[in-house]
């Protein structure tokens, strides 16, 4: 292939390099970034909260539903989240980028500046990664973070009654997914809700600062989440589905498409909410909603004391 016909391949993997890393800033905690063997950042907790996310053309995105730089925001934000749910502030992005040789140069430098947006929108930077060949576009990130000298807010720390609250918004992601499937492009506030989260990372050490017991991002559905800190800790999970926010604009997508608002907020994914559990003496922190209790009965978790009567949430594989 030619040099100049826009695809990655005649643009070659280091000018690729170049044309996403160029000219960009790094916060203080990076003490080496893009164009060594590896990054060299600092600790200063002495520990690094580590998590990564696989993203793949066709399964988490499609570029004729989502712009490349959309899809490059939800893949930062996806991994952030993990590291806000642990109770620790994020500090750095590495990426893995791995796509066909004739895929557009434009995809690749849009898809990095919507990572580069969001990593800033988080007061951090891209510290480093790779690109190689691929039969489909598929992108790969590790999000690192730092405690501030906080013990980690695990899944496993639930007790029963403490408060079970929520920060973030629920339901969102799986309306506009719903408006997309049918071929639609509005609302755009709920499309773009499931184009591009926007998670509350600050809200993970507001959390850990006022004692959560247990924390957890919601990816995958708030019951099948919750589901997931319920068997760690060893306790019950009872959601009262009158404290929900289930907002209006939902409500109004739920009629227009004859589906029920309230599933997808208690079972739609990639809103990458906030889930945790607080000690029962007090209200939690601002910004979050109580919206259920801990029980002692090791039964997952139920709605308004029953069961419930779908499936909880997304599994990969099923």
């Amino acid at each position: 292939m030619s040099p100049d016909d826009g695809t990655v391949a005649g643009t070659g993997e280091f000018a690729l390099i170049d044309a996403v890393t160029a000219g960009r800033r790094q916060p203080a905690a990076t003490l080496l970034g893009p164009g060594d063997d590896a990054a060299v950042l600092a600790a200063p907790d002495g520990r690094v909260v580590a998590s990564t996310d696989v993203l793949v053309h066709g399964v988490h995105f499609r570029l004729d539903w989502s712009s490349p730089e959309q899809v490059g925001r939800k893949a930062a934000a996806v991994n952030l989240a993990d590291i806000a749910a642990m109770g620790a502030h994020p500090t750095s992005l590495l990426v893995g980028i791995a796509c066909p040789p004739d895929t557009p140069t434009e995809v690749i430098t849009e898809l990095a500046k919507g990572m580069w947006a969001e990593a800033e929108r988080a007061g951090i930077g891209v510290s480093g990664g790779d690109m190689v060949r691929a039969d489909q576009l598929v992108v790969s990130v590790t999000a690192l973070g730092d405690l501030g000298g906080r013990a980690p807010v695990t899944r496993s720390g639930a007790r029963p009654g403490d408060v079970v609250a929520v920060c973030g918004n629920l339901g969102w992601a799986a309306a506009g997914l719903a408006v997309l499937g049918r071929g639609f492009r509005s609302p755009v506030g709920v499309v773009n809700a499931q184009r591009c989260p926007e998670p509350p990372y600050a809200a993970g050490p507001q959390a850990a600062d006022a004692g959560a017991t247990s924390m957890i991002d919601v990816s995958d559905g708030l019951l099948a989440d919750l589901g997931h800190l319920a068997k760690s800790s060893g306790v019950g999970i009872d959601i009262r589905s009158a404290d929900l926010d289930v907002a209006p604009r939902l409500v109004e997508v739920g009629t227009a498409l004859g589906a029920d608002p309230l599933r997808w907020v208690l079972t739609g994914g990639e809103d990458h909410a906030l889930a945790a559990t607080f000690p029962p003496f007090g209200d939690p922190p601002e910004g979050w909603r109580a919206i259920g209790a801990v029980t002692i009965a090791e039964s997952g978790v139920t709605v308004d004391g029953k069961p419930y009567e779908h499936e909880s949430g997304w599994e990969h594989w099923r």
